[in-house]
């Protein structure tokens, strides 16, 4: 694995201290998982930004909701 290095708050190093009592095997495992989830909630966020946007859009665009009507009455129930 490649190690990096940071600095930390105290009261992150205490946490971090507590590996254990959260289920982690050590204090790498505590980190990759806390960027893991990090990574998917910024993931999350920037998708249901974009589907904000789509929306906006959508709502803003005559001709798309036409284009789309047409489009759903040939769709198969």
């Amino acid at each position: 694995m490649i190690q990096a290095k940071f600095s930390l708050d105290k009261d992150q190093v205490q946490f971090l201290e507590q590996y254990a009592d959260y289920g982690f095997k050590n204090k790498s495992a505590l980190i990759r998982a806390a960027l893991n989830q990090l990574r998917s909630e910024i993931e999350a966020q920037t998708l249901k930004q974009s589907a904000d946007l789509y929306t906006e859009v959508y709502e803003e665009d005559e001709d798309l909701k036409s284009l789309t009507a047409s489009a759903l009455e040939d769709w198969p129930e």
